[in-house]
């Protein structure tokens, strides 16, 4: 007998019972098939990758900015959107932000708040490109809600003009279309003639990955040339840098007594007793430096007065313009800090030009404005009085540099920046301290701001090895429109003892000291005080630069090595 053999069935195969023939039954028909329905498992998923997403947000985003920058450089050159957010987290930003900013960057505070915005812009725009993929239109919806809110920023400047609006919602429609573009590369086509009720177990067509970074690509080259093409453009349109250089300031008809013999101590790591331009610092609330062609300046004096004043560029120059060397600093400046500086500036008395507008007795504030809306409080007594408190046109035997206040800012002695050193400026408005009030004194800062008495160490350096020997302790002090009568200096709590000052060109200036000082191996505490003269001492109380200014004595530790 041959053994029963049993048919060869697959192992993937099932029995399914066969209807009857001639049977009859109604079967529903059968659902369309969801998306992940329809692609077997061996298919290749048609799941766009989110760093893919994600690219194609950020790259819309550099090609909208860059387009933004660049209609910006042919309509508002002050309203580009980096400007106007920048602009606008600046007059938003609370003084301890200011102070935050000013501790940790300094004088690069600006672009570290640029920095900081494209971070933050980019960052967003990842997220519009995940959105837009998952949700569509929401990434284009955010794009479109930061162009608005840009453009509602830069309207409302101080210095808006009526196209200020125009660049930022260019470059958020440029962003929406680029992103609806680029997204758009991601979904792969559909097969046609496919319905819903195909069932062909065949994969789906994956994006072109190739294409789809191929227009990545070229959105964010377009975006950088355009950006770099309006700030040519800018520049080129402007051309306040060769009007400066060509220009040449009169002869004053005051001179500055020149720099005394002794004044200069030429220690290395000292600083000089006359700043140079380019080291002179700059903080200011101006993201965009101001460029004004002289010819287009005009200064007008308005408010409490018997008669206004307008002044153009000729009619300064005009006048009998006066030298005088001032050091200024900023209410920023920490204890020990660098934000000061001493230069000689050629000018005009600002008590003049008031004495012609004849104040009212009851004006006790003179409120000055900058042309990008910057304005400051300045006491009237400060202006009127003996101090050489002028409308400067020049800077160490220069015109003003573009980003200290070219063609015209206020040179103050005695009192902080930020209430007196207004750069650019167009507006005097005599006015009182209970009516008016300033940029910063809107956000929590004194109104008046008179300076401070400081010292600081400058030699030895920070963090610098001595040899033990002799060498010698130096450093800078300053009172203006005070005068420094002398510095004093402890090592390691010991009595102070005092050092000797270096000729002191004015009550306007700071001053350099040294001190003579056998080190002994080891760890060194070393302080400074200033003796004004006034005969007030530097406190030791130690005070934050908000609201009015830093206090403390300035010290530093010194590592002696045999």
């Amino acid at each position: 007998m041959c053994p029963l053999t049993l048919p060869r069935t697959r192992p993937e195969e099932s029995w399914t019972p066969r209807r009857p023939h001639g049977s009859v039954t109604s079967a529903p028909r059968p659902r369309a098939r969801t998306y992940a329905e329809s692609v077997p498992e061996s298919a290749p998923s048609r799941r766009i990758p989110r760093p893919l997403a994600a690219l194609a947000g950020v790259a819309s985003v550099v090609l909208g900015a860059g387009i933004g920058e660049a209609v910006a450089a042919l309509v508002a050159p002050a309203s580009s959107p980096f400007a106007a957010i920048g602009g606008g987290i600046i007059d938003a930003a609370p003084a301890w932000a200011k102070d935050a900013a000013i501790a940790l960057f300094g004088t690069g505070d600006k672009v570290a708040l640029l920095a900081g915005i494209a971070v933050v812009l980019l960052a967003v725009a990842a997220v519009a490109g995940l959105l837009e993929v998952a949700r569509p239109p929401w990434g284009r919806v955010i794009f479109a809600a930061v162009g608005v809110a840009g453009a509602i920023v830069a309207a409302t400047r101080p210095d808006a003009g009526l196209l200020a609006w125009i660049p930022s919602v260019i470059a958020a429609a440029v962003s929406a279309g680029a992103l609806w573009f680029l997204t758009g590369r991601l979904r792969p086509a559909e097969t046609p003639g496919a319905s819903d009720e195909d069932t062909s177990p065949g994969p789906s067509p994956a994006p072109d990955r190739r294409t789809f970074l191929a227009y990545s690509g070229g959105a964010v080259t377009i975006g950088i040339l355009a950006a770099f093409v309006g700030a040519i453009r800018t520049s080129g349109t402007v051309a306040v840098d060769a009007i400066r250089s060509a220009l040449r300031l009169p002869t004053p008809a005051v001179t500055a007594p020149p720099i005394p013999a002794g004044a200069e101590l030429d220690l290395p790591g000292l600083a000089r007793v006359i700043t140079p331009n380019d080291a002179f610092y700059r903080i200011d609330t101006a993201l965009v430096v101001p460029e004004i062609d002289p010819a287009d300046w005009s200064l007008r004096i308005h408010g409490m007065v018997a008669r206004e004043i307008t002044l153009t560029w000729d009619e300064l120059l005009a006048l009998p313009l006066r030298e005088s060397v001032t050091t200024l600093a900023c209410v920023s400046n920490p204890v020990g800090g660098d934000l000061i500086g001493n230069a000689r500036w050629l000018g005009y008395p600002i008590r003049e030009l008031l004495a012609r507008a004849e104040p009212s007795a009851d004006a006790d504030m003179v409120l000055s404005w900058s042309i990008d809306g910057f304005s400051a409080s300045t006491p009237i007594e400060a202006l009127t009085d003996e101090r050489e408190s002028i409308l400067a046109v020049g800077m160490n035997g220069e015109p003003l540099p573009v980003e200290h206040g070219f063609p015209v800012r206020m040179v103050v002695p005695g009192l902080y920046g930020y209430v007196s050193a207004t750069k650019w400026v167009t507006e005097l408005e005599v006015t009182r301290f209970d009516r008016k009030q300033a940029y910063w004194s809107t956000r929590g800062w004194s109104e008046r701001g008179p300076i401070k008495l400081q010292s600081r160490i400058d030699v030895p350096r920070r963090e610098q090895g001595l040899r033990a020997g002799d060498t010698v302790i130096a450093g800078m002090a300053w009172q203006q429109h005070v005068g420094i009568a002398g510095v004093q200096v402890q090592i390691d709590d010991g009595p102070w003892q005092d050092a000797a000052l270096a000729a002191a060109i004015s009550d306007d200036t700071w001053v350099q000291w040294s001190f003579p000082w056998t080190a002994d191996p080891g760890d060194h505490l070393i302080r400074c005080r200033a003796v004004s003269v006034t005969g007030d001492v530097q406190t030791a109380d130690r005070a934050a630069v908000a609201p009015d200014g830093a206090t403390g004595y300035h010290e530093r530790f010194v590592q002696v090595f045999t």
